[in-house]
């Protein structure tokens, strides 16, 4: 469970108090940008974390070539 030791009933609590703050029609609002904030965190956690493997991918090319290229200036 992400929340810990909140468990169900912290969850039904929670959200009577929001619906009680903001009401019925605002709620539903609340709940899709939540969502969208919690999917673009999702996605650019993704992206770093495909950038630092395409980072280290793209590096260990450029070690591996190091040697073919001092031989080629060698020539």
């Amino acid at each position: 469970m992400p929340f810990g030791n909140i468990g169900v009933g912290g969850l039904i609590v929670i959200l009577v108090i929001a619906l009680i703050v903001f009401g019925p029609s605002k709620l539903p609002e609340l709940g899709r940008a939540f969502g969208r904030t919690l999917s673009e965190f999702k996605n650019g956690t993704r992206e770093l974390l495909n950038g630092d493997k395409e980072e280290k991918e793209e590096q260990k090319k450029v070690e591996d070539l190091k040697p073919h290229v001092a031989a080629a200036d060698k020539n």
